[in-house]
């Protein structure tokens, strides 16, 4: 649960944290900032870089590992006390709680939107049929086709750099990347449009940092949940306890956007075939302080609509 920003909790100047993190430019940048935030608080933070399957492994998401490829090795360093804290991107984050472990707090969230990254082209209408579009993920895929199903998605792998370089040696036309890693690394200028999420919903998560620690370790939560903020912290609780209701992994064609106006958090969710030519939608509100509440009502809408014939169970 964040901590009160209107009363920070005394952080005891002994402090020390250890703080995991994949040495991808984005992860980094990400763990840098934790770091200097946690800094200014007079806590004395440790970088140790851990490699991920997902950073070993070559092939896309499903053929690697799918769900926590890039997260599952940073859980193993807590519960084994290499580390105190890892900084996850939380859209890759399995909503499968670890009853050993708790996501301390969530930071002011970035833009949840998509990108469109395009040399040529200024927003996906104007993109000719047949033309190649590169994501690797299977949410910005289905929902591509729905728009456009004269388009030809491919895989892309790559920290961002990479895909841009791709991008950049024509071997695509257009990727989608998420805004908020580009606006991170100092690259917004990349973003040729940016999707509404009425054309392109973003992944549960997106856009949020997940401050991981385990359960019993309270100084450093004490510390982290000062970094925590209130709406970004339930927006993202409400969006994970809806996939998890759902029981879909991250690679599953869900999408989610949250909001709070004057108290209450609204959630809309979205499950759509893998070729795009079906969708279902929920959308409802309720207090901020229920948000898991409300990502359970969401799910179980979007399963009375069907939406369960698109989810894999394996």
């Amino acid at each position: 649960m964040p901590a009160d920003s209107t009363q920070p909790t005394p952080t005891d100047a002994s402090t020390r944290i250890r703080l995991g993190t994949r040495g991808s430019q984005l992860a980094l940048w990400q763990s840098n900032w934790v770091k200097s935030e946690l800094e200014n608080l007079g806590v004395t933070v440790e970088l140790i870089q851990i490699k991920t399957e997902g950073d070993i492994k070559t092939g896309s998401l499903a053929q690697i590992g799918g769900q926590g490829v890039f997260t599952k090795r940073l859980q193993v360093a807590l519960l084994e006390n290499e580390i105190d804290l890892a900084v996850h991107s939380l859209k890759d984050l399995p909503t499968e709680d670890h009853p050993d472990l708790t996501i301390a707090a969530v930071p002011p969230r970035e833009n949840t939107a998509d990108a469109l990254v395009c040399n040529k082209h200024d927003d996906l209408d104007s993109i000719p049929p047949g033309s190649v579009i590169g994501t690797g993920s299977v949410r910005r895929a289905a929902q591509l086709l729905h728009l456009r199903n004269d388009l030809k998605i491919e895989d892309i792998r790559g920290n961002v750099d990479t895909r841009l370089k791709k991008l950049d040696d024509g071997k695509y036309d257009a990727i989608v990347l998420a805004c908020a890693g580009l606006v991170r690394l100092g690259l917004k200028g990349r973003i040729t449009h940016q999707f509404d999420p009425q054309q392109l919903m973003p992944a549960v998560g997106q856009g949020a940092l997940g401050l991981e620690t385990r359960a019993d370790d309270r100084s450093t939560i004490a510390a982290v949940e000062q970094l925590s903020d209130q709406s970004s912290f339930h927006r993202a609780m409400a969006e994970r306890s809806m996939l998890r209701t759902l029981f879909a992994g991250c690679l599953a064609p869900v999408g989610a956007n949250t909001t709070v106006n004057e108290g209450q958090l609204t959630l809309e969710g979205i499950v759509l075939s893998v070729d795009g030519k079906e969708k279902v939608s929920a959308k409802m509100s309720l207090p901020i302080s229920e948000s898991k509440e409300l990502g359970q009502a969401v799910a179980k809408e979007l399963i009375n609509k069907g939406a369960d014939r698109f989810l894999s169970r394996e």
